[in-house]
């Protein structure tokens, strides 16, 4: 869809997992396939180490675009990276942040939430809202914002100007510190922010529960937040944030992806690399491989009003 606006600039009303409006020049051509990448990994289970190296590497093989991979398992001390400090457009996985600055200025101040708060937090997550995301945006401001990433010790992030939060730059090693947060005891989240924040991952209405929840078994718990926005560089980014508990481990994938010529198309590549990913950590047997259905892309995502910075 697009608008006309002052001297007939054109502009995308761009999705970030139901979008942002963001200058548009002309249709981004589809990204040559980059040269297989190489993932690093390390285990301290004999084996895995270079079993995910392979199928991962595998998964990626002849895929256009450019991807950054993170994996963290704590069961099995296992780590892979791929581009981990490379820089993407951060569409609507910024909103994990988003919340969890919320919870942790609440935290400071010794508050609950609001009810307000928690409307606005349940519609951002499971439904990606924009409008719940801009408000909460403007209400905790560039100060505490940045002030979280610094205690989160995510030093690479860069937050969005001018309201554009869909713009915030991130990484695969800030988002994996992230949600190494919310999975485990720490002193910038309590237990309680962290639980409501893995709750309302898990409750992500099923159309959006594509991404790093593919090829999981079912005897694995998901949360995930996914994101996807186009621009006229880099085609259509397309991100998935997901974290894992069961059959034995406990786990968090992080796969950030642009230059794809379509939102379904970024969405096989991440599907590819978690399908080899959960397979390696929680291999099922014949008589255990049914997987839940969590990964249904839509085809048309929702576009919606530009995230404005706040008047005045």
């Amino acid at each position: 869809m697009t608008h006309r606006i002052s001297r007939g600039t054109r502009v995308l009303a761009a999705s970030l997992g139901a979008g942002v409006i963001v200058p548009f020049a002309v249709a981004a051509a589809p990204a040559a396939a980059a040269p297989t990448p190489t993932v690093t990994c390390t285990s301290a289970q004999a084996g895995l180490a270079t079993k995910l190296q392979r199928d991962i590497t595998a998964a990626l093989a002849n895929r256009s675009g450019t991807v950054a991979v993170g994996l963290y398992d704590r069961t099995t001390k296992t780590t892979c990276t791929l581009r981990a400090t490379s820089t993407y457009d951060s569409a609507s996985v910024v909103k994990v942040t988003v919340l969890a600055t919320l919870l942790w200025d609440a935290k400071k101040h010794n508050r609950y939430l609001t009810d307000r708060e928690t409307t606005l937090a349940k519609a951002m997550i499971t439904q990606s809202d924009n409008d719940a995301t801009s408000a909460l945006w403007r209400q905790l401001g560039m100060t505490k914002i940045k002030g979280f990433l610094t205690a989160a010790a995510m030093t690479r992030t860069v937050p969005g100007a001018d309201g554009y939060w869909g713009l915030t730059q991130i990484n695969v090693t800030d988002e994996q510190k992230l949600l190494k947060l919310v999975t485990a005891g720490n002193t910038v989240l309590s237990d309680n922010s962290r639980a409501y924040i893995l709750k309302l991952m898990n409750q992500v209405t099923s159309s959006q529960r594509w991404g790093t929840p593919a090829g999981a078994p079912s005897s694995v718990t998901v949360h995930v937040k996914n994101g996807w926005l186009q621009r006229s560089t880099h085609g259509w980014r397309v991100h998935s944030l997901g974290t894992f508990n069961g059959g034995g481990h406990d786990y968090m994938i992080s796969v950030l992806t642009h230059g794809n010529s379509t939102m379904s198309y970024g969405v096989t590549t991440i599907q590819n690399v978690a399908k080899a990913i959960h397979k390696d950590l929680v291999p099922t047997t014949a008589t255990n491989s049914a997987t839940i259905q969590r990964y249904v892309p839509t085809d048309t995502p929702k576009e919606s009003m530009p995230a404005v910075p706040a008047a005045g």
